[in-house]
């Protein structure tokens, strides 16, 4: 028998044990899930290292903005204490103190409406822990 001839009868049964030995075992499953698992740590790992710079980028704008609104601010302020002449109040500064409406009254896009809307956070609102204790028969009468 020639060589090339032994070759062509042995070579379709070898792939095949191949096959069945790698396919049977998991052999190649467990290839490619660490092949998968590799692959999937690096891509989370550019993820975090995208997610990082991006939030690092929002951080420096979020603060640029906050110093060019307080800036624009105390430049208001001082408009508006410039404009009613600071002799007016005996030199007091009048807007000592204060800070910003939250949207209620400015003439920017309407705020959401609601039954809080044009209220503070910071409001502490109207107490009613003893409208229960009217006293007595009080109560039935009210309601």
């Amino acid at each position: 028998m020639k060589k090339q001839d032994f070759k062509k009868l042995i070579k379709p049964i070898v792939k095949e044990c191949i096959n069945e030995a790698i396919l049977e075992s998991g052999l190649l499953s467990n290839v490619i899930s660490e092949v998968v698992k590799g692959l999937g740590i690096q891509a989370l790992n550019e993820q975090k290292a995208v997610k990082s710079t991006e939030q690092k980028r929002n951080n420096v704008i979020a603060e640029q903005k906050r110093k060019l609104s307080n800036e624009k601010l105390d430049a208001t302020r001082k408009k508006l204490l410039n404009s009613i002449n600071k002799d007016a109040y005996g030199g007091v500064n009048v807007f000592e103190g204060t800070t910003p409406m939250n949207g209620a009254g400015s003439t920017k896009a309407p705020s959401p409406a609601g039954p809080l809307a044009g209220q503070s956070p910071d409001d502490p609102g109207i107490d009613i822990s003893g409208i229960l204790n009217i006293g007595g028969d009080k109560w039935s009468k009210l309601v």
